[in-house]
């Protein structure tokens, strides 16, 4: 293996085989792999809402109680808020150009996205587990 001079990865960099971001390709699976799981995640959840559409609050209940459904739908909401959180950093990585505001607008986008997951997540579980 050569080494051109004029190259600005380091030796571990040429190494490892990654770029200045260090994680650009498994961004770029991560983003691919939660968008191919979103396609029958999201027909699941479609046919979801549509039963619970029918039943009154008690049947609900007794619907998100049911393992697969609750598995489904953290399933789910999961890979939907991977998924968006991995695509508006992109946004905010392309668009926003001043570093300091960049990595606040990142910090916050990881932070709703983990917020939102867990309490989405947490109403589902209690709902499942009787609470």
């Amino acid at each position: 293996m050569s080494h051109n001079p004029n190259s600005i990865r380091t030796p571990l960099a040429r190494v490892r085989g990654l770029g200045a971001a260090k994680s650009g390709t498994g961004h770029f699976w991560l983003q691919r792999l939660t968008a191919v799981a979103n396609i029958p995640l999201t027909f699941a959840m479609v046919v979801i809402v549509l039963m619970l559409a029918k039943l009154d609050y008690s049947g609900a209940r007794a619907l998100v109680a049911n393992p697969l459904v609750g598995i489904l739908l953290i399933a789910f909401l999961v890979s939907a808020f991977v998924h968006m959180r991995l695509g508006m950093q992109v946004i905010i990585e392309d668009y926003v150009h001043e570093e300091g505001r960049k990595i606040a607008l990142i910090l916050l986008n990881t932070f709703f996205a983990v917020l939102m997951g867990l309490a989405s997540i947490y109403a589902i579980l209690r709902i499942g587990l009787g609470g």
